[in-house]
């Protein structure tokens, strides 16, 4: 707003506006107040309406004078509203618009009257660090112009030509020097602005009821000729209105997505000589694998349909099927079925005998609690979805084994009943719980909580939580800790098997007994670090015991303790954009106490150890393949073992 000092003299601003960057503005205000202006009096004269309304009864004029850097001490000058500024003035005859240089001179008493005050920015400069008031300096007084070409140094390629062309030929508000020049480069005083913008005012409101009487009777005309296209055309514009707010408010429906994945795999191997493995029995113990497998094939396709029902929630259905068996299952003991050499994706995914069923692999419903918190419960959850991540060994990119692409101690159930929560406490910290009791697609109902015999608490189950650091955007680091409990195959009595981490294998009482429900702890970190965009690092460490308790006596016997070590590295955009390069070092199964009774993956003390290849090459977004060499070391923990080698191609379908 303009302001003066408390001495009655306008205080000089900090920046001294350029002449066309102002009458741009005003031009704009000019331009976007004659509409208005227009519209209001053709209302009142056929309305009966008064004039002073719309634009010129809302618009204040002190918004539209402030300047940037009047003196914060100073106190502003009130000003009227426009509407109360103009309104004496409907009444009365309006006078012609005067010229800016009369302007000026009623408005500046100090100054002469034939002259335009300006400030020198020198003057300007002195006064700034000392309160001091500039005095303006005086020019020659200003010339009316009646067309923008009169001024010599005004261009069509100037960038304010055409604000300038308005206001001098549309409103004729605007003067030049005697010379014919309009000086648009010279900096405008606050004098100059005020002076300038109150005569393009007083054009404004001249204008005012001097729209003819035959024009405002063509418009009635018209109005009146297309009375039912507008009433039609309104009611359209209602009904439309109608209907967006209905898509505002309810702008979700319930959509199901459906996602594939396809994969198939093509797998070969061998070994340095005859293979020993153990049978699972302590009868027969040890059996010996002469010669090679065949070449095989197998498949595996998942149907994933995607429910939300709010936009934040989902209900998640899997669907499996599939056929053929991994190839190193040729070489495993008893109770390592789908374990080391073998790709994940490499299975049947469906109970033996039944290949390309179809069969429920995943049914869950997640939902938000709240801003930072997400509980899935359901039958059929995967443990994997939400525990022991790891970007490097996420089998369609990287790492792509049972062994490598997981923790091998740590998951006893996949898949099963119950509920896991996830709490994103910041953005460098969660915090995971879920309890699952077994229930997966593999096995029949002997184990799963919907037997009544067993229950959700009385099966093979695991309660996991796990805490999740972030603390550099390249780094992840992952505690878990798992507490299982192990139910015996109501068949043999033994424990393990595919579903029995964090044992290895099968175990027993020792002599051949049976054992019950076994209770175990397992202790996991994970990490994967990114030190470059072309390499990363990850790894896994777990412990785990298991507390073995024989049927016959019901009492404790012992325990089984073991830990397992990976340790790898990757190479994102391998040759490729999307493409990535793994090598992966682990150690599945290392026995520290109670090797005694395992009946199967204890071995003859040996160490197993597997070095892993994986490149994933994809062809486009939605094709890839995935070539891998697994290199087993003293297999089933037999040190005598020779090294077991094998090869796989795999092609992988998402869609």
């Amino acid at each position: 707003m303009l302001k003066k000092s408390g001495q009655g003299v306008f205080k000089h601003p900090l920046i001294l506006l350029n002449r066309k960057f102002c009458f741009v503005v005003a031009a704009s205000l000019l331009s976007a107040a004659a509409p208005a202006v227009a519209s209001d009096t053709l209302r009142s004269q056929t309305l009966g309406e008064p004039v002073v309304s719309g634009f010129l009864a809302e618009v204040e004029v002190e918004p539209l004078i402030t300047l940037v850097g009047a003196s914060p001490a100073a106190e502003p000058v009130p000003l009227p509203p426009l509407a109360e500024a103009v309104a004496p003035l409907l009444n009365h005859p309006i006078a012609e618009p005067a010229l800016v240089s009369q302007v000026i001179a009623e408005t500046s008493a100090e100054g002469s009257a034939e002259a335009v005050s300006t400030m020198r920015f020198s003057d300007l400069e002195a006064a700034l660090d000392t309160g001091a008031v500039v005095q303006p300096e005086t020019v020659d007084g200003l010339a009316q112009v009646t067309r923008v070409t009169d001024f010599s140094d005004v261009s069509p390629s100037d960038w304010a030509f055409q604000a300038l062309s308005n206001l001098v030929e549309t409103y004729g508000c605007i003067q030049g020097y005697p010379d014919s020049t309009f000086r648009g480069q010279r900096s405008l005083t606050r004098f100059e602005f005020a002076a300038g913008l109150n005569a393009c005012l007083d054009v404004i409101v001249g204008t005012l009821g001097t729209i003819p009487e035959d024009d405002i009777a063509t418009l009635l005309r018209l109005q009146a000729d297309f009375a039912a296209e507008l009433a039609t055309l309104g009611g359209r514009v209602d009904q439309l209105e109608a209907e967006t707010a209905q898509l505002r408010a309810q702008q979700f429906s319930t959509v199901t997505k459906l996602r594939g994945q396809a994969f198939f795999n093509i797998g070969g191997g061998f070994s340095g000589g005859d293979v020993l493995r153990e049978t699972g029995s302590r009868a027969v113990p040890i059996a010996t694998v002469v010669g090679n497998p065949a070449v095989s094939v197998a498949s595996l396709v998942w149907l994933n349909f995607d429910t939300s029902f709010s936009g934040a929630d989902r209900l998640k259905l899997q669907l499996v099927s599939g056929g053929g068996v991994g190839t190193a299952n040729f070489f495993g003991s008893a109770g390592l079925f789908n374990t080391f050499g073998t790709p994940f994706v490499s299975q049947s995914g469906v109970p033996r005998g039944q290949d390309f069923n179809v069969f429920i692999r995943e049914l869950s419903y997640a939902f938000p609690v709240g801003e930072n918190l997400t509980v899935d419960i359901g039958p059929r959850i995967n443990w994997y979805s939400y525990f022991d991540n790891n970007r490097y060994t996420f089998f369609l990119t990287g790492a792509n084994s049972f062994n490598s692409s997981g923790g091998t101690q740590v998951n006893t159930v996949d898949r099963g009943t119950g509920a896991i929560a996830v709490w994103d406490v910041a953005d460098w910290l969660d915090v995971r719980v879920g309890y699952l009791a077994e229930n997966t697609e593999f096995i029949g109902g002997s184990k799963a909580p919907s037997d009544p015999s067993v229950g959700l608490f009385g099966g093979t189950s695991t309660l996991t939580g796990q805490i999740g650091l972030r603390p550099f955007d390249n780094f992840n680091l992952r505690l878990l800790y798992t507490r299982s409990n192990l139910m015996p195959n109501p068949v043999t009595g033994q424990i393990g098997g595919t579903f029995g981490e964090p044992i290895y294998g099968l175990a027993d009482d020792g002599a051949g007994g049976r054992l019950t429900n076994a209770p175990a702890d397992t202790f996991l970190v994970n990490f994967d670090w990114t030190p470059l965009n072309w390499l990363g690092v990850f790894g896994r460490y777990s412990y785990g015991s298991v507390g073995l308790t024989s049927a016959a006596t019901q009492a404790g016997i012992g325990s089984i303790d073991a830990q397992s070590l990976q340790f790898g590295v990757a190479f994102p955009n391998l040759f490729k954009e999307g493409a990535q390069g793994t090598i992966s070092y682990l150690v599945p199964f290392s026995v520290i106490n109670g090797r005694e009774f395992l009946v199967s993956g204890g071995g003859d003390g040996g160490r197993q150890q597997e070095l892993e290849f994986v490149y994933r090459y994809p062809l486009n977004r939605n094709i890839a393949l995935m070539p891998s060499v697994y290199w087993i070391m003293q297999p089933n923990n037999f040190s005598s073992n020779p090294d077991i080698f094998i090869f796989n191609m795999q092609a992988q379908l998402l869609f």
